[in-house]
């Protein structure tokens, strides 16, 4: 999977999550433990005390529950904290958490989740305006890096939970140093020739263990930098202002996490050059 049509489709699912959420936001905001007092006590107040004063009009509970309903909608939609909680479970649940074994890894991608979330609940506090719009382009971006960081991890868990590379990564050395002996104590030259062929092939498998453990030592650094940087863009959301729409604070963040997306893109793709994993994992 090219790192362009990676970028695509967690653009895309942003944007469905987004929808997603609205209506999870909605749902919310009925079954609230509110909405259900205020509509049981509009039932009950209906039907004992339809008529507190002369002047009250038969539908006027109605009236007042549906106004406690409306204002609870409305600040359970416009409430910066719930909507980015809900985006974040979404979130968990599009990249399935479970698959990932080892707690450690599994954690870190957590932690990554819980930086998202706050910082679209950062975003949603804004006005709308120009600030809002680029800082919810920014926001955008970290689908791409959490997306990133959760390929990552799921290499990582694979591979640590890889038994077979395991015992090649204990057996090749032993087995090379065993037949590198026998070569040079072999006399006959059509056996020398043959294991000079199986030297030849150990040594290519041995190469290719090599490579695969320096890169995946590689995205161990990379994850634990990735959830540095994520801090870091994290307090820099809380300093961007309205004054820095002329600075080009917020273009200078943009591009700090384009380069920190890139950088991810690249380490799997390097991955991928030694570790065949499936690209449907990333997707629940």
């Amino acid at each position: 999977m090219s790192p362009t049509l990676l970028v695509q489709i967690m653009s895309n699912i942003r944007s469905e999550l987004q929808k997603k959420a609205q209506s999870a936001i909605m749902q919310y905001a009925f079954f609230r433990w509110e909405s259900a007092v205020i509509i049981a006590g509009t039932i009950l107040l209906m039907a004992l005390l339809p008529h507190p004063f002369p002047w009250w009009p038969v539908w006027g509970w109605l009236i007042l529950g549906l106004v406690g309903l409306a204002a609870i909608f409305y600040s359970s939609l416009t409430d910066a904290e719930t909507n980015a909680r809900v985006l974040q479970e979404l979130f968990q649940e599009q990249f399935a958490l479970h698959r990932i074994r080892d707690p450690e890894l599994r954690e870190d991608v957590e932690t990554a989740l819980e930086y998202q979330r706050s910082i679209e609940a950062q975003v949603r506090q804004q006005r709308a305006g120009v600030l809002r719009d680029r800082l919810e382009a920014t926001a955008g971006q970290l689908s791409d890096w959490i997306g990133n960081v959760y390929r990552i991890a799921l290499r990582l868990d694979a591979y640590r939970d890889d038994t077979l590379l395991a015992r090649e990564r204990r057996e090749v050395p032993k087995e090379l140093e065993a037949l590198t002996a026998r070569r040079q104590r072999e006399k006959d030259p059509t056996v020398q020739k043959e294991l000079d062929g199986v030297l030849e092939s150990k040594n290519k498998q041995w190469q290719t263990l090599r490579a695969l453990d320096a890169r995946m030592k590689q995205a161990e650094l990379q994850l634990e930098q990735s959830l540095t940087a994520l801090a870091t863009v994290y307090s820099q959301m809380q300093l961007v202002g309205v004054q820095d729409l002329d600075s080009g604070r917020s273009e200078r963040l943009q591009a700090d996490i384009r380069e920190q997306i890139d950088r991810l893109n690249d380490l799997v793709g390097s991955i991928n050059e030694v570790y065949k994993y499936d690209e449907q994992e990333l997707i629940a």
